[in-house]
């Protein structure tokens, strides 16, 4: 690694803060600095006589060097009296710079709104505004839908009522197997800007990740550098070739990030400004339709950039919380046992599935859940504390990621009101023994069985499935007949009614007679948004249920194709439709809630943006929007007679 900069040349923060989970007992945020900040924490409400000053330490911020210059900061207060809630709470982190002190006002002014010296937060009592979606993809078209966050921030800035409870991201945070050629060249600029740390790559064409980044197959052709031996064919052809889906993401999955080093910098420029003023990327040398590509995603990837100001000014303002689904590790993660079998088999696609889980650790699963998962920083301590020459140590890696594969679910819960039940549906699977190629459940019988205890005998729950627990039965039934055809790759078979055993557990946990309580479901995934309001036939007591799906943040299903599918779904799964009676969950009624604006009946919703749920006093939905990043007014899902009414 060369040309690394002096921490003098660098700002002292990077990235962050990102507000995460946030309680009257618990204040936690996650920052990237170029160097060990010495910092403290000022929280402040006048309105209650809030007035608090206090020094963080070893034990309230862990600071873990990911590089030269480059660590990350976990920041963990715990007051020793209860915050006030439901009332504007304004904070700051200073850094100590010698004699001097400077405020977030001084480091990062992009983070204040219009008239405000510092940033702020509202801890709500109740979950009464929801705001949620996933599939943020920084090179699509369309534009970034947490740019409607930060509008909605700015216009409740001094309403407190009016500020959402938590941003819930429900999936695809990051795209680490779909990366733009731009994307892809920064992300290496600033590996080198601030000397994140390399590894050894074992059963790869190149041997460590230098040598990753200046081979010639680094853009574009990343499909060269797996292992050539005969022993490896049926592996090369399964991960990036072949008729079948490549295991290794979508077609655009040339430029796959591989090491721990690619992920960490993926991370800190899809949240963060700043670090795309410390480089100046510049197309490497390709091919004229390489190039074609890169100038097209180039354009793309510049309003992305234009938007992380007012992006990171929303992050730093609301509570954000997060869970996987499989574009943050990798198309098609854990979709089938031979799946399985064939990625955790060879040392380097285990090592890039496990390098993006340690990044997803460090940057998404312990702000959920500082507390869970503090046991797993003391391994990632040691094996950042070998890096001292600028290489990680490759043994204690792969040691930290069998930890990680070993690891008994990433789900969690927030004892808030109502309940947050958040679900693990990627490594907690379901497996078909029987054939190795079909789908695995989304959560096997035991993940399944926590899963009800946690909801028996509530009165209201709010649950987080990253795909969407009811989905649409016609594009449900075309995934059915890939998997059936042995192709499940193919159509990302990933949905809820695809594992017989997964699907009918899951839908008797709703018919169980000890939950008689409203389920609010929220889910992502599938690029496109929707409601249905889900009842049990032949119940005159049963469980209240709405699958809510809000999707993408940055993405959108191609809107032709969507269009037949969402014609073709109302005529044969209409009401009388006899094809009701051969779905798994026929003994189930869905109706769909439609879009205030469709045109002809349309109960798909397609466009970026972001989705916002407000909830009553029992959990149930008052209102369900998306907001749309296009700028236009938002769309309102509303029942059939309340739409005929609003039209008469």
């Amino acid at each position: 690694m060369t040309d690394i900069p002096t921490p003098e040349q660098l700002p002292a923060v990077l990235a962050g803060p990102l507000l995460r989970r946030l309680e009257p007992g618990l204040v936690t945020f996650w920052l990237v600095g170029s160097r060990p900040l010495e910092l403290s924490l000022i929280l402040e409400s006048p309105a209650v006589g809030l007035q608090l000053h206090v020094s963080l330490d070893e034990l309230s911020c862990q600071r873990l060097p990911i590089g030269k210059h480059a660590v990350l900061h976990l920041i963990e207060f715990v007051p020793d009296a209860p915050l006030p809630t439901d009332c504007l709470i304004e904070y700051d982190l200073r850094i100590q710079d010698g004699a001097a002190e400077r405020g977030i006002a001084d480091w990062a002014p992009h983070l204040l709104y219009g008239g405000a010296t510092r940033p702020s937060f509202v801890i709500k009592s109740r979950l009464d505004r929801v705001l949620h979606g996933s599939c943020r993809k920084p090179h699509h078209a369309a534009a970034d839908g947490l740019l409607c966050v930060d509008e909605l921030l700015a216009d409740a800035q001094d309403k407190p009522a009016e500020r959402p409870a938590v941003l819930l991201m429900t999936g695809d945070q990051v795209y680490a197997d779909d990366v733009a050629g731009p994307m892809l060249v920064a992300i290496h600029a600033l590996v080198r800007r601030l000397g994140l740390y390399g590894e050894q790559l074992e059963g790869a064409v190149v041997n460590n990740s230098d040598e990753l980044m200046t081979h010639p197959a680094s853009y574009y052709r990343r499909e060269q550098l797996l292992p050539a031996f005969k022993s490896n064919d049926a592996l090369r052809e399964r991960f990036f070739g072949g008729v079948e889906k490549p295991v290794f993401t979508t077609a655009n999955g040339q430029n796959h990030l591989i090491s721990l080093g690619e992920v960490m910098a993926m991370y800190v420029l899809v949240w963060s400004p700043t670090p795309w003023s410390l480089i100046a990327p510049q197309m490497p040398a390709l091919e004229p339709a390489e190039a074609e590509r890169y100038r097209s995603e180039e354009a793309c990837l510049q309003g992305f950039i234009a938007g992380l100001p007012k992006v990171a000014r929303a992050l730093a303002h609301v509570p954000s919380l997060m869970i996987f689904d499989d574009h943050d590790i990798t198309d098609d993660w854990n979709l089938s046992a031979r799946w399985e079998e064939t990625a955790y088999g060879h040392p380097l696609s285990r090592r890039i599935i496990g390098n993006a889980l340690i990044a997803y650790l460090l940057c998404q699963a312990w702000g959920n859940d500082p507390t869970r998962f503090a046991e797993l920083l003391p391994p990632l301590h040691e094996l950042l504390a070998t890096a001292s020459d600028g290489w990680l140590d490759c043994a204690a890696q792969d040691q930290l990621i069998d930890t990680l594969f070993r690891l008994g679910g990433w789900g969690y819960e927030l004892p808030t009101d109502p309940p947050l039940v958040v679900l693990d549906t990627r490594t907690r699977r379901w497996r078909t023994e029987r054939n190795l190629s079909r789908p695995s459940g989304l959560m096997d019988w035991e993940a399944l069985s926590e899963f009800q205890q946690n909801i028996l005998d509530k009165p209201s729950v709010l649950i987080v499935s990253p795909a969407p627990m009811f989905g649409v039965k016609l594009i449900e039934a075309v995934q059915r007949v890939f998997s059936w055809a042995g192709q499940p790759l193919l159509v990302d078979a990933e949905n809820w009614m695809a594992h017989r055993g997964a699907a009918h557990v899951m839908m008797n946990i709703f018919r169980h007679t000890r939950t008689p309580g409203n389920y609010v479901v929220l889910s992502g995934d599938v690029h496109y948004s929707f409601v249905y309001e889900v009842h049990i036939r032949g119940r005159d007591t049963a469980p209240q249920l709405w699958q809510i799906t809000s999707s993408g943040v940055k993405n959108e299903f191609p809107r032709r194709l969507l269009d037949w599918f969402d014609r073709l779904n109302r005529w044969f799964y209409a009401p009388w439709s006899p094809l009701n009676w051969l779905t798994k969950r026929r003994r189930l009624e869905v109706v769909p809630r439609v879009p205030d604006r469709s045109n002809a009946g349309e109960r798909l919703w397609n466009g970026s943006g972001i989705g916002l749920l407000v909830l009553d006093e029992q959990g149930r939905p008052r209102e369900i929007y998306q907001l749309n990043a296009d700028g236009t007014a938002p769309v309102a899902f509303l029942t059939e007679r309340a739409r005929n009414r609003g039209q008469a």
